[in-house]
């Protein structure tokens, strides 16, 4: 009877405390906050010795879990490494096409170049300087730049940001200069779309969206076409960024430049040694005024002379 009575009370006493479990843990989760509350040090230290002693075994449970997860995530980095490499022979070759065919067409223009005589326009000169203030508004689109006739700053020249235009230099001083944003209403700027080649002219509307007009009836514009400088009108060279087409409406279309008229900090001056057609033309006509004038004032001169010597003679003996 007695080897059996042990294995009895330790299964009553395995029931009691399953079935009072809950109670004691309710009874001793009390207790411990009357004793934090009553000494607080003692509380802390205990606390301080049960981490001790449970660290390293959290820390002998977590490394299977973390092997795991670190296998995981080398599995994933080699799927997705394997399908980058993969879009990247992609694109490798498709670089070695583009090389190739800019080989050919470099060779082709230089021909064409010696063949018809072609003058390279002039090697570009450019400098930076910061932008001292925004001196648009709803009216307007315009910067101050800390750049001005002091620092060989002419009216015409392009200013460019990242790899965007900006506008043109519109006011020159002798320290400052103002320029006028390709979104301003008064901006005009010849441009292409990169792809299809079809010429626009860049209007500004005082947004940050200006529009193209003068586009050809049944030409082909679609959302994301780059739009850079034609070059027409000798004002600025082609191949300049202005932007991207954003929205095409039937009658409107947008474009987004790549310029952002609210983080102009630093900005380029360049000169491309364009003076534009109407430059030209201005100084042409200043030209044959002057030649005008000079012709009047000959024609007057000898009006003059004619007029003095029937004088000259009615007054003698």
């Amino acid at each position: 009877m007695k080897p059996s009575a042990a294995p009895g009370r330790w299964h009553t006493a395995r029931l009691l405390f399953q079935r009072f479990a809950f109670a004691t843990l309710v009874v001793a989760a009390f207790g411990l906050m009357l004793l934090g509350k009553a000494d607080t040090i003692l509380v802390e230290r205990m606390r301080g010795v049960v981490v001790d002693a449970m660290a390293p075994v959290i820390r002998a449970l977590s490394q299977p879990a973390g092997a795991l997860s670190r296998v995981a995530d080398t599995v994933r980095d080699l799927a997705n490494l394997r399908a980058e490499n993969a879009h990247l022979r992609e694109d490798n070759q498709q670089l070695l096409r583009w090389r190739d065919m800019a080989r050919r067409l470099e060779a082709e223009n230089a021909q064409l170049q010696s063949l018809l005589d072609y003058r390279p326009p002039p090697a570009a000169s450019a400098f930076a300087t910061r932008v001292m203030g925004d001196t648009g508004g709803a009216f307007a689109h315009s910067l101050l730049i800390a750049a001005g006739s002091q620092d060989r700053v002419r009216k015409g020249m392009a200013v460019l940001a990242g790899e965007g235009l900006v506008g043109r230099v519109a006011q020159v001083g002798r320290h400052a200069s103002r320029v006028v944003l390709i979104t301003d209403i008064t901006s005009r700027v010849p441009v292409v779309l990169e792809n299809t080649r079809t010429r626009a002219i860049l209007a500004g509307n005082n947004t940050e969206k200006p529009r193209l007009i003068y586009v050809p009836a049944g030409a082909r514009v679609s959302p994301g076409d780059r739009v850079v400088t034609s070059g027409h009108a000798g004002a600025l060279p082609p191949g300049i960024p202005v932007g991207v087409v954003s929205a095409v409406d039937d009658t409107v279309i947008r474009v987004q430049p790549f310029m952002d008229r609210d983080r102009l900090e630093v900005v380029r001056i360049v000169d491309f040694g364009l003076s534009g057609i109407l430059g030209s033309l201005d100084e042409e006509s200043r030209a044959a005024q002057a030649e005008a004038l000079k012709a009047a004032r000959e024609r007057g001169r000898t009006q003059r002379l004619k007029d003095v010597q029937p004088a000259a003679e009615g007054a003698g003996p």
